[in-house]
């Protein structure tokens, strides 16, 4: 097998799509728990209207004579009501850069070896004397081939998917929920004043 089909077997689409899709989704989660958060915190499930809580303190008041002079401070009891909502920090959580890093390291090594040896051995001896003559031969031949393949592939994938998400600002929208909450904050002197 080749280097370039090493590569070319390796699926870019998910292992890049995969994390960049990963984060479109983490960015529409976060919206999601947005909206929810406003929904639960901020506004009653039953009427919609704001949750709204009130504190009660004291505060002095400064008390004038008939020629509108100070002459003293009383305290009185006041309560304070705000919208919950303007007194939290809304999550709207915006990736703002994503990188991803993919490294391939193929090393392929592929080697090959043929040899191969001719031999022949002949042997003759001839015998004569005194009698029938006789001859003896002998002969062999050989051939040897070898061959040895040999193949090595690592492979070496790694991929880092950095993500960096950072506290956004609120939409117009929000920030415009957020004036008008801000306008319904009233102050009144408690009734149960001491």
């Amino acid at each position: 097998m080749a280097i370039g089909d090493e590569l070319s077997s390796i699926d870019f689409e998910s292992m890049i799509g995969g994390p960049l899709n990963a984060v479109v989704r983490a960015q529409a989660q976060s919206a999601q728990t947005s909206v929810d958060f406003i929904k639960a915190v901020g506004f009653d499930a039953d009427t919609n209207e704001p949750t709204m809580i009130t504190f009660s303190y004291m505060k002095a008041i400064e008390q004038r004579n008939e020629q509108g002079e100070v002459t003293g401070t009383e305290p009185k009891k006041f309560d304070l009501t705000v919208p919950i909502l303007t007194m939290l920090p809304i999550p709207f959580i915006r990736v703002e850069e994503t990188t991803i890093a993919f490294n391939a390291k193929i090393n392929s090594v592929q080697q090959s070896t043929t040899s191969s040896s001719h031999d022949l051995n002949t042997k003759l001896s001839v015998k004569a004397g005194w009698g029938p003559v006789s001859a003896k031969l002998s002969a062999s031949y050989s051939y040897k081939k070898s061959s040895s393949s040999s193949s090595k592939i690592e492979r070496t994938y790694s991929l880092s998917v950095n993500v960096r998400a950072v506290q956004d600002e609120l939409p117009a929208g929000t920030e415009k929920l957020l004036g008008i909450l801000e306008n319904s904050i009233t102050e009144v002197e408690s009734q149960a004043n001491p």
